[in-house]
Order: structure tokens, then sequence, then C-alpha cells
């Protein structure tokens, strides 16, 4: 089982729900998840243009595909989330970063400004990487 350090060495991204690096000792699988967005179990697209709903609907798609994996969002190292309106998903930060702190996450992430994503509703796509 892989052991897992933040390494913060300010505090402001703790609200955010994600650290600056995380060292890895110990791994011995790596599971690279494709991006996550607000989708039903078809892929047809789901809450237009709320990121809130949009967010947390990615989060439990990833979910859904970790476990398939024998793994949880603890085991996830890295998030990169890929976003068509950044000030959104900054204002969306109290509605998924406790989700995270819950589940023990607190990856190394990137936020990137996209100028659209798959389909003109989604507003999110989230990629992970997990580590056990």
């Amino acid at each position: 089982m892989a052991e897992t350090t933040a390494v913060n060495p300010w505090t402001w991204q703790d609200r955010l729900g994600f650290s600056q690096a995380i060292e890895i000792r110990g791994g011995h699988r790596v599971v690279h998840c494709a991006g996550q967005t607000s989708v039903d179990g078809n892929g047809n697209p789901i809450y237009p243009r709320d990121m809130p709903r949009q967010i947390n609907q990615a989060l439990d798609n990833l979910e859904v595909v970790l476990k398939e994996a024998g793994l949880t969002l603890a085991d996830v190292v890295r998030l990169n989330y890929y976003t068509t309106d950044m000030t959104a998903l900054a204002n969306a930060a109290p509605t998924y970063a406790p989700r995270l702190a819950a589940a023990g996450c607190q990856p190394a992430a990137t936020a990137v400004g996209v100028t659209s994503l798959f389909h003109p509703d989604l507003m999110i796509e989230i990629e992970a990487i997990a580590v056990l």
C-alpha cells in the first residue's frame, strides 16, 4: 500500500481542498482516470450550467470508476480540473472541498480554463490519478 504525504508550505490551499504536492512511497498500482463530467449512465449531460451540481456529479462518476478499480477518493493523489468558467469553479469550492476532505482526499491539483468541453452545457471535467 502506498504511503502518501502532503507537501504544503502554506495553508491557503486547504480551503480549496488540494495540496501543493503529494509525495508517494511504496506505491504498487497507479490508475490514471479519464476526465469525468456531469453525465448520466448513458453519457448524457445533466445539470446544464450548474457548476456545483456538475462538480458533484463528476465526482460521483469518478468514485464509480475508482470503485471499479478497487480504489476510493482517499487513493487519489492528483486531480486536474478543466473548466469553462474559472469564477464558477472557485465559487463552488465550498460544495466540493468538504466532500473531498471527508473522503481523506487532498491531492495535488491544477485548474485549467478551457474554451469548451465535449458538450456546450458542461462546465467542468475532472481527471484523476490514484495510487495504491
